[in-house]
């Protein structure tokens, strides 16, 4: 029987503190409530960097459909409209324009 070489065990990847707060805060804008209520508050977490915070809320600021409320408890309240239909058009357009540079075939 031949030996077998066991692979060296991969070093675990950790999220950052960056990229643990941008998937709770994406997680939370997501959830089927608070897209069915519009709104969202989100709490500083004490694990949370002030760096890191910062940049999130800074990104959230800077998307024009998005109200932000800074709340006295360190808290932020983000709220949104519903899209129009024709938004909604638009953004199914601008997708199915993306989808068809990804299903092109090589050129070689």
């Amino acid at each position: 029987m031949a030996k077998q070489r066991k692979a060296a065990p991969q070093a675990r990847q950790e999220m950052t503190g960056l990229e643990r707060l941008g998937l709770r805060v994406s997680s939370m804008i997501n959830h089927p409530i608070a897209q069915s209520q519009r709104w969202v508050t989100i709490h500083r977490l004490d694990t949370d960097g002030d760096a890191d915070w910062e940049e999130v809320m800074g990104l959230l600021a800077e998307t024009p459909e998005l109200d932000l409320t800074f709340n006295d408890d360190e808290s932020v309240t983000v709220r949104w409209e519903q899209q129009n239909a024709e938004d909604r058009d638009d953004l199914i357009v601008e997708k199915d324009w993306e989808e068809g540079l990804l299903e092109e075939e090589a050129p070689f």
